[in-house]
């Protein structure tokens, strides 16, 4: 029987310094699930994870791999830039740039900065904006959005570029108590219709009921165990 490599295999060691406060993260986990969860508290450094899984942090040590793809292998002098990482990145509060339209988001995950799409890029826009129902909404600025609405536009955004892996960085959590239920319902729908393997970060057991296949909690920068679903 052939090899098949885990969906995530993962571990990060970096240390980060501010005034008053030194946090050491060494995670390591391994996941074979299409979409895991990454629980744990405040502070725990869930966020600090999916940025050096995306490449946005300096000094990163350790290895990422997706699916048996290398991105980053610090033993053997292997660190692919984070643009060709081919990894999307959904924020907490979405970071949708407010002066551009739903279009021009969606098409910032394409095009170099500055640049018109092209008409393959154009294409992959169109479709998007009807998978994610929002292609009556190509020319509405953020801020005329609805928060379900944002929820798409930054998922749409992040998999504009067809990436091998989605990280979402708690995407409910801004949200109140009713939206959220109801988001959650429609997030847990658009990750099962576009079937690209994801990593959710969150603090509520909630969140990985609906949204994760399987779960990894971290303490303190450290992997202390798979809870159970």
């Amino acid at each position: 029987m052939a090899f098949v490599p885990p969906v995530l295999d993962i571990h990060v060691q970096t240390t980060l310094e501010s005034p008053g406060r030194r946090f050491v993260l060494d995670a390591r986990f391994v996941s074979t699930t299409s979409r895991t969860a990454l629980i744990g508290i405040s502070g725990s450094g869930k966020s600090t994870v999916l940025m050096a899984i995306a490449g946005l942090l300096p000094r990163v040590q350790g290895h990422v791999r997706v699916a048996g793809n290398t991105l980053l292998d610090t033993a053997k002098a292997v660190d692919v830039p984070a643009r060709a990482r081919r990894v999307g990145m959904v924020f907490q509060d979405y970071a949708l740039f407010p002066h551009m339209t739903v279009a021009q988001n969606l098409a910032f995950g394409l095009c170099r900065l500055g640049q018109h799409p092209s008409e393959a890029e154009q294409a992959r826009i169109d479709v998007l904006l009807r998978q994610f129902d929002l292609d009556t909404l190509r020319g509405a600025l953020p801020r005329h959005l609805s928060g379900g609405q944002r929820q798409r536009v930054a998922l749409a955004r992040a998999l504009a570029p067809q990436p091998h892996l989605l990280l979402l960085d708690e995407p409910l959590s801004a949200l109140d108590t009713s939206l959220r239920i109801r988001l959650r319902t429609e997030l847990a729908e658009m990750l099962e219709r576009v079937q690209v393997p994801t990593l959710l970060v969150t603090h509520d057991p909630s969140d990985v009921q609906a949204l994760a296949q399987s779960a990894v909690h971290l303490d303190g920068g450290h992997v202390t165990g798979a809870p159970a679903l």
